[in-house]
């Protein structure tokens, strides 16, 4: 003869199978609330390899860093062309925020060029242009996305903290609005930013914070062996991604 379980039994059961699935859930959640990690890197002006290196270079190193799956779009021009336009930019970034969720992802530009007061040179063949922070702004407002990192490797790169950094978009860069930066030759690895940055710095630091304090650092030190004025790098922004963007390698 069957039984038919009272409430209590039924409750009692609900509870057990409530407390069996929680740990699952908690990992679920977790997982969810991870932001993703998305990357594109130009090198901008052709004419010298460097700025192929150091875009392509600084990109992995990001990603084996900070990345988690997101994906990681590269591209640089050289002496006879490329698509490190600033349309071939535009497109760029709304591929990746077309992988990505606007309110919770972090999007990670990287922009190595020469540069000047009004902006970054972009240089693909025969074709000349000038990436300026009234373009680059709006351009990733457009994206959808929130949070939001930029590095720039440029003379005078400070002129974009100014345009773009804010509490969700942290700026990086090699050198203030008055200052060239070094480095630049056509046979480098890496200008002086580059590497201290990239290369050194955040290869073991925890925050893209930690790494500029330090690479700053190391960049006075090798302008000043050169006899060179400083090019004081800039930072600004950010304060809201800094519990989000912790080195997870």
């Amino acid at each position: 003869m069957g039984t038919r379980c009272g409430p209590n039994v039924g409750r009692r059961l609900f509870l057990v199978a409530l407390f069996a699935l929680a740990p699952l859930l908690s990992v679920v959640h977790a997982a969810e609330s991870v932001p993703k990690v998305a990357i594109v890197a130009f090198g901008l002006f052709g004419d010298q390899g460097v700025f192929q290196r150091e875009a392509s270079a600084a990109a992995s190193i990001v990603a084996s860093r900070f990345g988690n799956g997101g994906p990681v779009i590269v591209h640089a021009n050289t002496k006879t062309g490329g698509e490190a336009t600033i349309a071939g930019l535009d497109a760029s970034l709304r591929a990746a925020a077309a992988t990505m969720n606007g309110d919770v992802d972090i999007l990670v530009l990287i922009l190595t060029s020469h540069g000047s007061r009004e902006g970054l040179a972009v240089k693909a063949g025969r074709r000349e242009e000038v990436l300026s922070p009234h373009d680059l702004a709006p351009m990733l407002e457009r994206t959808g996305i929130k949070r939001k990192v930029v590095i720039i490797s440029a003379c005078y790169s400070g002129v974009f903290v100014g345009a773009l950094a804010n509490p969700d978009t942290l700026v990086i860069t090699a050198a203030d609005a008055d200052h060239p930066s070094f480095g630049c030759e056509d046979e480098a690895k890496w200008t002086y930013f580059g590497d201290a940055f990239f290369n050194v710095a955040l290869r073991t630091a925890k925050t893209f914070e930690d790494a500029f304090a330090r690479a700053r650092i190391l960049v006075r030190i090798r302008e000043l062996s050169h006899g060179f004025d400083p090019s004081n790098p800039q930072i600004g922004g950010g304060a809201n991604l800094r519990p989000l963007l912790v080195a997870r390698r």
